[in-house]
């Protein structure tokens, strides 16, 4: 069987079998495919670092590392978000097959390998993550930078433009970023609300879009616009003095009272007498509606 629409796709084999390995190499590259080889889990995840191939055949049970922690690992990086990984097994028990697709693999083959059914499961995943990879480049294309994380702050998927932008999770810089982000959920953030994306150049911010099947959290990475500017919009608009437009803009970017205190160095008292202000010149009734209002506004100036 030779996958006539892609000769060049890579796949990458994990496996501490020689024999396993050489047998498998040879169908894949009868089938006009580029294989790398690892024959253990680091090595695989050192491989990692420098290529991602297109898909992973991945053995289950190997010494040190196993395919299912090598597996996380890997997931772990937004690079391989949309790669499949296929994991091979002598094991078909249902423990052994929901482990492995609970760590992010996407199906499992038994061993002996039967090369032909491999080959068309391997068709399947590859074009299923070709479409899914086109249609995220084409958000990126007309603007929509989107990507989803879990409750935890922890990547889903992204498109290939926020793949780029957002800081690798295994270093201090994404670490940080998704401590910030479970606690920003933990605020329940309202459509528009946005925080900062912190450490990267230009200067971006990420978007809270929605919270799809109570799981998934849809997010939007935009460029930030110079605060200056989101105030000077505001106090023109709204007729409002300096830290009235100031309390708006944190209020817009969904911050409590108690945190807009701390950024501009102020009692929450304080604020809410902002607030109370920033209320009746924006004709609303409460923050929610005063955040919309805001984000409105500055929409038209991003």
């Amino acid at each position: 069987m030779r996958l006539h629409e892609n000769p060049k796709t890579v796949v990458l084999v994990v496996d501490d079998s020689v024999e396993s390995i050489r047998m498998i190499n040879d169908a894949l590259e009868n089938a006009g495919m580029t294989v790398l080889v690892a024959l253990d889990g680091s090595q695989a995840v050192n491989i990692s670092h420098n290529i991602t191939p297109d898909i992973v055949l991945l053995d289950a049970l190997m010494p040190n590392m196993d395919g299912f922690e090598t597996c996380r690992l890997l997931k772990e990086k937004a690079g391989f978000a949309d790669i499949p990984i296929i994991f091979m097994t002598g094991l078909s028990d249902t423990e052994h097959v929901v482990m492995g697709l609970s760590s992010g693999g996407v199906d499992y083959v038994t061993k002996p390998i039967n090369t032909t059914e491999l080959l068309a499961r391997m068709q399947v995943h590859l074009t299923n993550a070709r479409i899914t990879r086109s249609a995220r480049q084409a958000l990126d294309a007309t603007g929509q930078n989107l990507f989803a994380t879990n409750r935890r702050g922890e990547l889903l998927w992204s498109t290939p433009e926020v793949s780029n932008a957002l800081p690798d999770p295994s270093q201090p810089a994404g670490q940080l970023l998704q401590e910030q982000l479970r606690t920003w959920f933990g605020h329940g953030p309202e459509t528009g609300h946005a925080i900062p994306l912190p450490g990267v150049e230009p200067t971006r911010s990420i978007e809270f879009l929605a919270l799809v099947d109570n799981r998934e959290y849809l997010m939007r990475l935009r460029a930030s616009e110079n605060p200056n500017q989101a105030t000077a919009a505001l106090r023109k608009r709204f007729d409002l003095t300096v830290r009235e437009s100031d309390v708006l803009l944190w209020i817009a970017n969904g911050k409590t009272n108690r945190e807009i205190g701390q950024i501009l160095e102020m009692s929450p008292r304080t604020v809410n007498k902002h607030l109370e202000q920033v209320f009746r010149k924006v004709g609303v009734e409460n923050r929610t509606a005063a955040a919309a209002s805001a984000i409105r506004l500055l929409a038209l100036h991003t």
